[in-house]
């Protein structure tokens, strides 16, 4: 896998029952960068554990006076340093090749649950802990997978000079093989508090960020109450939080990082003490005794590694454990077998009866807003949780959580009460996926949106003030509410769905441009079935087809006037009438003759 190949045409479906188990998964998908990183990886640490080697026969040949073993011996040195050279570059660019593809895979992995959960996943997982996992977590998850290769490439380099030094010289190489899984080992102990402590930081960590994502979120709302202190006092507090988990977590590294300066130290004493007894003694010559020194010495550098992939263990499995449990939700009910190909028809609801006749304008009244929101995402295949083992949304007949995910989205569109536009040009925002059937230009001007275009143009840096190549922000905050609405509802109009929801797409914009976007979306939507959830007489009175919902089940159908004079429960929540102007006798005459002032201004 090289890096100009992402994204991956299909990541594949991970094993998200555990983060270990994912951790494994990413690995075992990477196996031949993980080979390669591998390969490159010993030719490199068996370079740098070839020059002791080097340098004792250089030593040697230069006490016992021999110019052709010095000769060899500079060779030999000079074939290291090429392995050296050569295998560290070639193995920094595999490992991070292996960083960046996890990496990768992880996201496309989460964008593509994204996708298929929609709105449903914020509901399951909080929103600041998707943006974790997103962002920090996929880093670290990356760094454990680049840091296995090196971690086995350093262990085989270990067992090799183990074993080379006990065959060169036993006595020496014994002590070595002794003192070296003594050294891997003695930090054994202090991993899992460590683990611990890592695991408690990211928690918090984690939580600060739920936290200043919640917060940012609501900071509109926050200002009008003037609750900037509260919320940023509890942020400093999660803050300072985050500092002393830190702190704990970095006391317990430093202490393993002290062990592994502490325990090597001693072995090269070791080493030295009894080797110099050796050469005194004779058993050994001068350059053994360097080989074994320089040896123990350069093996403290993949020593490093061990501390390394327990690190990056220790901080990618709890990022790994909220990954995978993002991964493992689940659609209520999985996609059929059976290939039904594009349906059309009635939209109907089981659980509360609601039709929504093929190519009419329907219009939904509910009561309950949250209500309203929970019966839109079904409509859209989106299976509610208040509803347990309700029927699918039958399109058709079709039941709409049998059919594939892109299959369900090109057949029923929803667009939520609260949109969100992406930054970019307008042009990109509305290059979205459609029938081609409707134009942007026909899209902006049935959503009212001339004053959004003429605010851009004016905003525009081009010398000709084209709108389409100004600019929109970071979820539009440039533009207000109503400017953000009526374009999200374009861009819904230029897909031009079989079946378009609508969540109060309306509730933004003054009583005229209401209006006159109500007419525009009846027009542009003519033989396309069409339900939106609203309260607004306005835009009830375009409809061919009013459903009233009352108590999840549906309470009333007909078209609005009718609704008005007939059903109280209709009239209530439309015109906001309390109980007592009920049955004070109030009518709806003087609405009505409202309604149609407002519709001959408009």
């Amino acid at each position: 896998m090289q890096i100009r190949d992402l994204p991956y045409p299909d990541p594949g479906v991970p094993d998200a029952r555990s983060g270990p188990r994912f951790l494994l998964w990413l690995g075992r998908n990477q196996l031949g960068g993980q080979l390669t990183s591998l390969a490159w990886g010993l030719l490199h640490f068996c370079g740098v554990s070839g020059l002791p080697l080097g340098v004792g026969q250089a030593v040697q040949a230069v006490v016992d006076r021999s110019g052709s073993r010095l000769a060899l011996a500079g060779a030999l040195i000079v074939g290291c340093g090429v392995a050296i050279t050569v295998g560290d570059t070639m193995l920094h660019r595999t490992a991070v090749t292996n960083w960046i593809t996890a990496a990768a895979r992880v996201q496309q992995l989460l964008a593509g649950k994204a996708a298929e959960l929609g709105s449903a996943l914020t509901r399951r997982v909080a929103a600041g802990e998707v943006v974790a996992v997103s962002t920090g977590d996929v880093e670290k998850i990356g760094w454990f997978v680049e840091a296995v290769s090196r971690f086995a490439a350093a262990a085989v380099t270990v067992v090799l000079v183990c074993v080379g030094l006990v065959l060169y010289e036993p006595e020496l190489g014994v002590v070595v093989a002794i003192g070296v899984p003594a050294l891997a080992l003695a930090v054994l102990p202090l991993l899992p508090r460590a683990t611990r402590r890592a695991d408690i930081q990211r928690e918090k960590a984690g939580k600060a960020t739920e936290l200043a994502a919640d917060t940012v979120a609501g900071l509109r709302v926050l200002r009008g109450i003037g609750g900037e202190e509260l919320f940023l006092g509890r942020y400093r507090q999660a803050s300072q939080e985050v500092r002393r988990a830190a702190v704990r977590s970095a006391r317990m590294w430093s202490l393993i990082s002290a062990i592994q300066v502490l325990m090597p130290g001693l072995l090269l004493i070791t080493v030295v003490w009894h080797g110099a007894g050796l050469a005194r003694a004779g058993r050994i010559g001068i350059g053994e005794l360097v080989t074994a020194f320089s040896a123990v010495t350069l093996l403290m550098y993949p020593l490093r590694h061990f501390e390394e992939i327990a690190m990056a263990y220790s901080f990618s499995r709890p990022s790994a454990k909220r990954a995978a449990r993002v991964l493992a939700l689940r659609r209520t009910t999985e996609p059929s077998d059976v290939e039904y190909g594009r349906p059309s028809g009635d939209l109907y609801d089981p659980a509360t009866g609601v039709v929504a006749s093929a190519g009419r304008f329907t219009a939904v009244v509910c009561g309950d807003p949250d209500a309203a929101g929970l019966l839109a995402e079904r409509l859209g295949g989106h299976p509610a949780a208040d509803v347990e083992g309700a029927a699918s949304v039958l399109l058709g007949g079709v039941p709409l959580d049998e059919l594939a995910l892109d299959e369900a989205r090109a057949a029923v569109l929803v667009q939520d009460k609260d949109p969100v536009l992406l930054s970019g040009t307008l042009r990109a925002l509305l290059d979205v996926p459609s029938s081609g059937k409707v134009s942007a230009e026909d899209a902006l001007a049935a959503a009212q949106c001339a004053d959004v275009l003429d605010a851009l143009a004016q905003a525009s840096t081009d010398a000709d003030g084209d709108p389409m190549r100004t600019r929109i922000t970071e979820r539009g905050r440039s533009l207000s509410g109503g400017q953000r609405q009526r374009l999200a509802l374009a861009r819904s109009l230029v897909t031009d769905p079989e079946v378009l929801v609508l969540d109060e797409p309306t509730s933004a914009v003054d009583s005229h441009t209401e209006a006159r976007i109500s007419e525009g979306v009846k027009g542009l939507r003519a033989g396309r079935t069409t339900v939106v959830f609203t309260s607004s007489p306005l835009l009830l009175d375009h409809a061919d087809r009013v459903v009233f919902v009352h108590d999840g089940k549906v309470a009333a159908v007909g078209v609005h006037r009718e609704l008005l004079d007939g059903t109280a429960g209709y009239r209530a929540v439309v015109t906001r009438e309390t109980e007592e102007e009920q049955l004070g006798g109030i009518t709806v005459i003087d609405e009505l003759d409202a309604l149609e002032e407002i519709e001959e201004s408009a």
